[in-house]
């Protein structure tokens, strides 16, 4: 088990994606992104996002691992589509360290916003498997082959490695995932971007794990899910100091309101939109409200 060397509290200046489905305009989450270009996605505890408070300030989350117990396990994004991103699939661990890469990519997806009919496309329908999606991209149908789930703010929906699945406009999705960027594009819409088609048809399963996961009511919080690589809940607190439990890596993540998270050895200011990471082991946290504040608890197992 890896000792960390540090346990204040850091908040992340996000670092934004620019993709051929996203947005130029991401307000009421961000005011500006820095570019003109479409974003997609808002990464929050990327490796390029750059520590604001504290001992670290200045510095990207990738170049301060060592020093904070090794490299933070979760990334968490927010997604902003404007247009279908493309059909793709994920592969697991050891699929993943089969072609040279750390590991693969299990996710699950908070809605944050939805417009009425809203749906994303998850896993294939009864009898489908590799052949048939091979066949369906051939002929440009495979968005036939695809479950598509109706959302609504406030759902959680869990995407395990292997599942073929597609996210379209009239949602803005919290993404929780393994840290990783491995992706295998299926289908892309005639876009000209690069297909992943012989490796994404050998990591489809035909039956996954993934769909809408029921909230669970605790003491003081909503846990929204619980697999392992990560578990999220959602906390709702009023003006005043709440104290949260913190037990392996974590993040953070306003939603709305402002505050203040501190323990002994440091602060740092929780705003909407932005991460604010606590890399170290199990201890306790002051969330400090200055109004009535939501924000969410993206945390990896104990390392």
């Amino acid at each position: 088990m890896t000792s960390l060397k540090v346990s204040a509290p850091f908040r992340l200046k996000p670092w934004f994606s620019e993709r051929v489905w996203g947005k130029s305009d991401l307000r009421p989450w961000y005011e500006s992104t820095g570019t003109d270009a479409a974003v997609g996605e808002a990464w929050l505890t990327g490796p390029a996002c750059v520590v604001e408070t504290g001992t670290f300030a200045g510095r990207m989350l990738a170049d301060i691992s060592a020093e904070i117990g090794g490299e933070f396990p979760l990334l968490v994004k927010i997604l902003f589509p404007n247009d279908k991103l493309s059909v793709q699939v994920h592969p697991n661990d050891a699929q993943a360290r089969a072609v040279g890469e750390a590991r693969g990519k299990t996710e699950c997806w908070y809605v944050l916003e939805a417009e009425p009919g809203a749906a994303v496309s998850l896993g294939l329908k009864g009898g489908a498997g590799a052949d048939e999606v091979a066949a369906a991209v051939a002929d440009g149908t495979l968005e036939e082959l695809l479950e598509q789930v109706p959302v609504s703010v406030g759902d959680m929906i869990f995407v395990d490695a292997g599942t073929v699945h597609a996210i379209g406009p009239g949602v803005v999705l919290l993404e929780t995932q393994q840290t990783s960027d491995i992706t295998y594009r299926l289908y892309d819409y005639g876009r000209p971007r690069e297909l992943h088609l012989e490796r994404g048809l050998a990591v489809i399963k035909a039956k996954t794990d993934a769909g809408k996961v029921e909230p669970r009511t605790m003491d003081g919080f909503v846990r929204l899910i619980e697999q392992k690589y990560f578990t999220v809940d959602r906390f709702d607190v009023p003006f005043g100091e709440t104290v949260i439990d913190i037990d392996g890596p974590t993040c953070l993540v306003g939603l709305s309101g402002n505050g203040t998270v501190r323990n002994d050895s440091g602060a740092a200011g929780l705003k909407r939109g932005q991460a604010i990471v606590l890399a170290s082991g199990s201890q306790s946290v002051i969330v400090d409200a200055a109004e009535r504040l939501s924000f969410m608890r993206c945390a990896a197992p104990p390392r």
